[in-house]
C-alpha cells in the first residue's frame, strides 16, 4: 500500500473514532472543522435532524473583507470568532467540538480558541 493511501485510511479511522463520541443536538450542536490547503471551513451541525444550523468559511465575503488570506492561523482564529458571533445571534451558546480527525494544533486549535473567545462554551 502506498504512503498516500495509508495516510488517508489513518485519517478516516481517526475521524470515525472522534465521531463515535461526539453527537450534536439542537441545544448543543457539533462544531465541525474542515481544512484544505487554501481554505478552512467550520459549521454547526444538528445530528438529530441531520442538518447544518450555521456555516462559516474563509470564502464568505464578510471573512474576506476582514482577512486577505484563508489558510493561516490568524485567519482560522478570525473564522472561529465570526462563527461564534453568528451562533450567539441565533441563540447558540454551547457546542461540542469535532476536530474531524485532525490533530488539535495549528489552524484547528485557532478556530476553537477564536470561538471560545467570542463566547461559545465547549
Amino acid at each position: 500500500m502506498d504512503r498516500q493511501k495509508r495516510l488517508l485510511m489513518a485519517h478516516q479511522a481517526r475521524r470515525k473514532r472522534v465521531r463515535k463520541k461526539v453527537q450534536g443536538t439542537p441545544a448543543c450542536p457539533r462544531l465541525s472543522v474542515f481544512k484544505s490547503a487554501r481554505h478552512i471551513y467550520a459549521q454547526l451541525i444538528d445530528d438529530v435532524s441531520g442538518g447544518t444550523l450555521l456555516a462559516q468559511t474563509s470564502l464568505h465575503n464578510d471573512f474576506k473583507s476582514r482577512s486577505g488570506k484563508g489558510s493561516n492561523v490568524a485567519a482560522a482564529k478570525l473564522l472561529g470568532e465570526l462563527l461564534a458571533e453568528k451562533a450567539r445571534e441565533k441563540g447558540i451558546t454551547r457546542v461540542v467540538f469535532d476536530r474531524s480527525g485532525y490533530r488539535y494544533h495549528g489552524r484547528v486549535k485557532a478556530v476553537a480558541e477564536g470561538a471560545r473567545e467570542k463566547g461559545l462554551i465547549f
